[in-house]
């Protein structure tokens, strides 16, 4: 491997490389080919440090070739054909995919909850054995020799690199795996899961699970601290949900796949959680509305057949402590709508008090979608009545022509105003940026909850800048636009199930 540019990252340096090895496989494809690489390669040195330990204490009655002592230490076996070293040593051999796939089912074999999760994608006849050698290689690397001990963290970071690069490369498709990483970190920093049950009933790649246990474990609390549990429809992002928290060594088990998706299979039906955090598809018309017209979970009423973001609220609320918080990402327009008992069903969440706050968020921050977004975060047990409203429409900065994302510093400062408020600490209203509205203010405005009706104009100085309020101007004329769009999208999805239904 060429020697490493300092300038650079890791990750950013095998991507391209990784990259270049693609060639005529389509990103979707590839990212299983991958990612399937990196994981082997992580259990395998995990396993090899287990291995090299246990040889070394031959003499005293150690085998290194004992399942049960892997399992005693939460390391996965690797039976030998599996190993990393035998894959290299294998690496330019033309029938280099059958043999990985044989690794990957022999490693399913040894170890339970690994069944039905590796990928066996690597004797395609699109992915030529030269350039499956040329991976292995690759990734054979990203240990640098002997760094075995930093070798996993290593692979976290690139798993979770590649997760964001391959989402991209896909563009709309790949945003229904990935969640951008700066929009996570939002709302983790802002519901700080530090102890309990996580929950994400739409969980993806298991992004949200990744991030929340990096915030306990950047803030001095035990990982151990906090049990996750989640569920996804679509099984080959389980699969990737499943690989991503296993290079963390974060318990999976109760993750769970099923296509029938959360509304019509909830595969954990008796939970209550501390904390939910998830990010569900915006706007889903097909989601067997009409099956559940009486379920229980409608509390606050039923959701309309062609929409199913009032479900979700309602579902992430069914799953709620009695003390839980919950901060979720939803289609800006849910703020505003009042078709089909939706405006209702907001009041009635609202005069229940469980609404916390409401984060109007930049446009391009989505990979998958241009309909505006917003954060919700709801929660029970609440001792005020008042709703905090933070309009951070213009914050973050673009990444490219297409893409933007939050700073450490936006994400910190939101997450700062919103425990200012929420602990009666320091907190001001900023004329164009954050408002405690009272239930009387939000009454006035008919149960609407965009927050750039609440939060005003932003005070300017003497010098007024003309170009950046056009700009700004345009940009919300922009979204309007785009909920409008929305909108109108769906009232023609919903008149087309009428005729066919007639």
């Amino acid at each position: 491997m060429a020697k490493i540019k300092q300038e650079e990252s890791i990750e950013k340096q095998l991507w391209k490389a990784a990259d270049k090895l693609r060639k005529n496989i389509d990103a979707a494809e590839y990212k299983h080919i991958v990612m399937g690489l990196v994981f082997l390669k992580y259990i395998s040195d995990s396993f090899e440090e287990l291995y090299n330990s246990l040889k070394a204490e031959e003499e005293m009655g150690a085998d290194p070739e004992d399942r049960d002592e892997y399992k005693a230490e939460n390391v996965f076996f690797v039976p030998p054909v599996a190993r990393w070293s035998f894959l290299l040593s294998n690496a330019k051999l033309p029938n280099i995919g059958k043999i990985v796939d044989e690794a990957m089912d022999a490693i399913e074999k040894e170890n339970n909850s690994l069944k039905g999760v590796l990928p066996k994608v690597f004797a395609r006849d699109n992915l030529d054995s030269k350039s499956l050698g040329g991976l292995i290689d690759l990734i054979g690397n990203i240990a640098f020799g002997d760094a075995k001990a930093r070798s996993a963290d290593v692979l976290g970071h690139v798993f979770e690199y590649f997760l964001g690069e391959f989402a991209l490369a896909e563009g709309k498709q790949g945003g229904q795996f990935y969640t951008p990483k700066s929009v996570v970190e939002l709302l983790v920093k802002m519901l700080e899961p530090y102890k309990g049950r996580v929950f994400d009933p739409c969980c993806g790649s298991g992004g949200m699970f990744v991030q929340s246990e990096k915030f306990v474990t950047e803030h001095q609390g035990k990982i151990n601290d906090i049990s996750i549990y989640g569920q996804e429809s679509n099984q080959t992002t389980w699969r990737l949900a499943k690989m991503n928290l296993a290079i963390r060594g974060i318990d999976s088990s109760q993750v769970k796949w099923n296509n029938e998706g959360s509304f019509l299979n909830d595969a954990h039906k008796d939970l209550k959680a501390d904390f939910i955090i998830a990010n569900p598809p915006f706007n889903v018309s097909d989601w067997s509305g009409d099956l559940l017209r009486n379920d229980g979970r409608w509390k606050y009423g039923t959701p309309p057949e062609g929409n199913a973001n009032y479900g979700w609220i309602q579902h992430f609320l069914y799953h709620l402590a009695p003390t839980g918080t919950a901060g979720f990402v939803l289609a800006k327009g849910s703020l505003t709508s009042n078709t089909s008992n939706e405006g209702e069903i907001r009041k009635a969440l609202i005069e229940a008090n469980l609404i916390d706050a409401i984060v109007n968020l930049p446009a391009k921050l989505f990979l998958n979608t241009q309909i505006p977004a917003s954060i919700w975060f709801m929660k029970r047990g609440r001792t005020t009545k008042d709703i905090l409203f933070i309009d951070s429409r213009n914050m973050g900065e673009l990444i490219n022509r297409r893409t933007k994302e939050f700073s450490a510093d936006d994400t910190d400062y939101i997450a700062k105003v919103y425990h200012n408020w929420k602990n009666n600490k320091e907190y001001e209203d900023v004329k164009g940026f954050c408002k405690s509205a009272s239930l009387d203010e939000v009454q006035e405005l008919n149960f609407v909850l965009t927050p750039g009706r609440y939060v005003g104009l932003e005070v300017v100085d003497d010098e007024f800048d003309f170009k950046e309020r056009f700009e700004s101007l345009q940009t919300e004329l922009n979204e309007q636009m785009e909920e409008e769009q929305a909108l109108n999208q769906r009232i023609s999805e919903n008149l087309t199930k009428v005729v066919i239904d007639e």
